[in-house]
């Protein structure tokens, strides 16, 4: 390989971290080691070992840049600047117990959730939604439902396009899903999220899991999977179930020639487990990740050392200050809220009492004014009751009036009778010594005349009689005319664990016995909107992994039985 053409002078080197974008200049004699420390000052970061630089070199392969070499002497592409990645180069074991500064966490978190999103990491649709609330809660917060209106996930990237293409869902229904998440979420502090986000993804199959082309001796093409826990063999079609596994603790030395890679497995018995590559430079990516994970798994089966220790008790001490601010909003907040609810209570019963005194008034008014016309009707009635009474007393005086008339009359019709009698007796007599000459028309007239006189009596009694009839009728009006008035991996600090502890582990969903009901459903939810046409290989390997009861840690208890010789042996029959 043609030397590197030698640079002088400062170079321009651009590092883009998860979350940020850095310019720096360095010196050609700049080692790898050099420039990562100045990246990690930079960035306040602490837990330097599980990060590591990455770049493209001139052939376009992802590489890891070495520390112990100078930059500008290895294969990096001439550009200008010099494009290089802060990644997270290993894996923990245990996110919750490793993972100590909220910057580390943070890291993590948002290279896990790219490689999720992109389908780096196969996650099943209900996890995805689950961990897409975890996001969610990350970026905004406790969810409030005057500020979370609909829609205001609509532009995020929350779930992998393969999960959204594989269901008949739109985006609202996508976002009512994650939301219901959401709101479970509430009190939950963004970097404790981001944590819960780590702790279930880190029960996936593929998470933290670098996978490499090799041959057996017999030439058989199969994956070798290289993570926090050992070394795993895949059949060439399903990188999601291991059919083999050898933990760290069964290595006692790594070492490659050229295209063969050679296992010294602890066992004395047993043969060294060997495999072939493609390329030189794949047996060096794997040499160096096989070393600096098996460090990493030894140094965490011994007790922390006192930079470990220090930054755990500040960890806890900003956490728990952390806490105590937010108990101090909460309550605050609380308060506040119960200042507003108060107000709100008094302006409310102002304005009920306000509305009942309106009603009041109302009600007032109403008897005032029924009053006033009970009132009027009265004084009406008791008018027309004196004029009633007037009358009553004229009628009664003209009845006495008409008595007198009638008794007058009756004397008088009397006193005329007897003297139209008299008149007779002596006109008879007249006519007697007259010889009766005129008798007869005065006997005429003085029957008209007295005919005349008992019609007119009669008239004037019949006259009283109906006046008679009037005061019994008034008084019955006055009777009947009165009226009324009307009126929204649990975990325990660990210990001294023992080798291998990772064998016993289960997922966080077998450890919360909520969580499992609510994938559960969800799950069976999605399953009825989804279309089996566009399901993935990797889909129906999780579905059978599924129906089958295995997990992340059955299948890693399952593919270590046996002794060392005896996976080996079956390494090399596949």
């Amino acid at each position: 390989r043609p030397k590197p053409t030698m640079i002088s002078g400062p170079i321009n080197v651009r590092v883009t971290t998860m979350d940020a974008e850095l310019e720096f200049a360095i010196l050609p004699s700049t080692t790898g080691k050099q420039l990562f420390d100045q990246i990690v000052k930079t960035i306040g970061l602490r837990e330097t070992w599980f990060f590591g630089l990455q770049y493209q070199d001139s052939k376009g392969f992802s590489t890891w840049l070495k520390l112990n070499k100078r930059v500008t002497a290895q294969d990096v592409k001439r550009d200008n600047p010099l494009l290089i990645k802060f990644r997270a180069k290993f894996y923990p074991e245990d996110v919750a117990d490793e993972l100590i500064q909220e910057a580390t966490q943070r890291l993590f978190f948002l290279q896990v959730k790219e490689s999720i999103l992109n389908d780096d990491i196969y996650c099943p649709p209900e996890t995805a939604v689950l961990l897409a609330s975890y996001a969610v809660q990350v970026k905004h917060g406790d969810y409030k439902k005057d500020y979370h209106v609909p829609g205001y996930l609509t532009r995020e990237k929350l779930l992998p396009q393969r999960v959204l293409e594989q269901h008949k869902l739109n985006k609202n229904q996508w976002e009512e899903r994650i939301q219901v998440w959401h709101r479970e979420h509430k009190g939950m502090l963004r970097e404790d999220a981001m944590v819960e986000y780590l702790k279930i993804a880190q029960d996936l199959e593929m998470y933290g899991v670098n996978y490499f082309n090799i041959k057996n001796k017999k030439g058989s093409e199969l994956w070798l999977g290289v993570d926090a826990l050992g070394l795993n063999i895949y059949d060439k079609k399903d990188r999601m179930t291991p059919k083999i596994g050898f933990p760290w603790s069964e290595i006692r030395n790594i070492s490659f020639n050229d295209k063969k890679f050679v296992i010294k497995p602890i066992d004395k018995k047993a043969p060294d487990f060997v495999f072939y590559v493609p390329r030189l430079r794949i047996n060096k990516r794997i040499l160096a990740l096989c070393m600096g994970n098996h460090d990493l798994y030894m140094r965490r089966r011994k007790p922390d050392t006192i930079e470990v220790q220090q930054m755990k008790a500040q960890a806890r001490e900003e956490k728990n200050k952390r806490q105590m601010e937010r108990a101090l909003l909460e309550s605050e907040k609380k308060k506040r809220e119960n200042a507003e609810k108060e107000t709100e209570k008094i302006a409310r019963e102002t304005m009920e009492l306000m509305e009942r005194l309106r009603q009041i008034e109302e009600q007032t008014k109403r008897a005032q004014d029924e009053l006033e016309e009970q009132t009027r009707r009265a004084l009406e009635l008791e008018k027309e009751r004196t004029i009633a009474q007037e009358e009553a007393e004229r009628l009664d005086k003209d009845r006495k009036a008409a008595v007198e008339a009638k008794a007058a009359l009756l004397h008088q019709s009397e006193t005329q009778t007897k003297s139209q009698e008299s008149l007779v007796l002596t006109h008879n007599y007249i006519l007697l010594h007259t010889g009766g000459l005129l008798i007869q028309p005065l006997h005429f007239n003085a029957k008209a005349d007295l005919e005349r006189t008992k019609v007119e009596l009669k008239t004037k009694l019949m006259g009283v009689h109906i006046q008679d009839s009037v005061q019994p009728h008034m008084h019955e009006h006055d009777e009947t005319d009165e009226s009324s008035a009307e009126a929204s991996a649990e975990l325990t600090s660990p210990g001294m664990v023992r080798d291998r502890s990772e064998e016993e582990r289960v997922t966080e969903a077998q450890k919360n016995q909520r969580l499992h009901k609510s994938l559960k459903f969800l799950s069976t939810e999605l399953a009825g909107a989804v279309d089996e046409s566009k399901k993935t290989p990797n889909d129906l390997i999780h579905a059978d992994n599924v129906k089958a009861g295995r997990d992340k840690y059955k299948t890693l208890r399952q593919i270590r039985q046996g002794n060392t010789k005896q996976r080996i042996d079956e390494f090399e029959s596949m």
